[in-house]
């Protein structure tokens, strides 16, 4: 994954390819396109988060995307993607017709399900200290914005003394300085757990046993960690900008994401209040109906054959 690589496969390599085989439409999942080749294509785009904030990203990738992913956009005869948020973000962006654009919600695995209280113990024996626990799961990037959550578990520590455990699931690749000076300023840094990369079934594990989910990243193009949690029977906390109050509904605590203090505040609510985590489960539980990889597959090849016609 690198902007050399980027444009040695599609740039070079794909035009070849696509000159041999003749296919009636190129799709790329991941939004890349081939500038140099005739063929019918069609992105999908997850999102435009390098467009709000390029500084997240290293220079020369983030160079490439706002360099090539304009022009993927007026090549591509059909764009799918994740919400009417990014829907409308590619429009207001690289002014596209939204006619072009359909929106094709993401789904959640079926290992996600509902666990017994049982199950719930032995995880908590294993993962912290058979503690209840908050769970954050996705990687550690900039825009998932650990440093206020990191903040804001603190707060929440010092206004309810508890054994209370933060669990960070996934890898470090995008640990920064500002994620750094957050952690290691903590009052409570011997409560938050970092487990690294876990497979499905150790994710679906993990979050089926927390407390609930906190989710609040300050930029997404859908955030599918909302639908498995909803599948999982876990409350709800994420943001309440781009498309994850689309994806929750009222499914979940809104929180502002820049705000350590509102993050607390529902962190404290979710805790605290049983009567909070049974609504926002029995919400989900109707919110999940909505989203499905099946629905995901018949969206995006409904959107596939109105590229093909075009």
């Amino acid at each position: 994954r690198h902007p050399v690589l980027y444009y040695t496969w599609f740039e070079m390599a794909i035009p070849k390819l696509l000159e041999r085989l003749k296919p009636d439409l190129f799709l790329s999942p991941d939004g890349f396109l081939s500038l140099k080749t005739n063929v019918r294509s069609m992105a999908v785009f997850h999102d435009l988060n390098f467009e709000h904030y390029p500084e997240d990203i290293p220079y020369w990738t983030r160079r490439y995307y706002r360099s090539y992913f304009p022009r993927y956009a007026a090549k591509a005869v059909r764009i799918a993607t994740v919400s009417e948020f990014s829907k409308s973000d590619i429009v207001k962006q690289y002014r596209v017709s939204p006619d072009k654009i359909d929106v094709v919600y993401d789904g959640a695995n079926d290992t996600y399900h509902p666990l017994q209280e049982t199950d719930k113990v032995r995880t908590r024996e294993e993962y912290s200290e058979g503690m209840p626990y908050f769970v954050f799961i996705g990687s550690l990037h900039p825009r998932k914005n650990l440093a206020n959550l990191f903040r804001a578990f603190d707060l929440f520590k010092k206004s309810n003394p508890s054994d209370v455990k933060l669990l960070i699931v996934g890898a470090r690749k995008w640990w920064t300085r500002d994620i750094d000076l957050a952690y290691n300023r903590m009052v409570f840094s011997d409560d938050v757990i970092f487990t690294g990369r876990l497979n499905v079934g150790e994710l679906a594990g993990v979050l089926g046993s927390a407390i609930a989910l906190t989710y609040v990243s300050y930029f997404e193009g859908f955030g599918i960690p909302i639908v498995e949690a909803f599948r999982c029977d876990v409350p709800v906390i994420t943001s309440n900008v781009t498309s994850m109050p689309e994806v929750a509904g009222d499914a979940a605590l809104l929180v502002d994401p820049f705000s350590p203090e509102s993050i607390s505040e529902a962190l404290y609510k979710a805790y605290q209040y049983d009567s909070i985590r049974k609504e926002l489960v029995t919400r989900g539980q109707r919110r999940r109906e909505l989203f499905s990889w099946q629905q995901t597959a018949d969206r995006l090849w409904e959107s596939i054959e109105k590229a093909a016609k075009s």
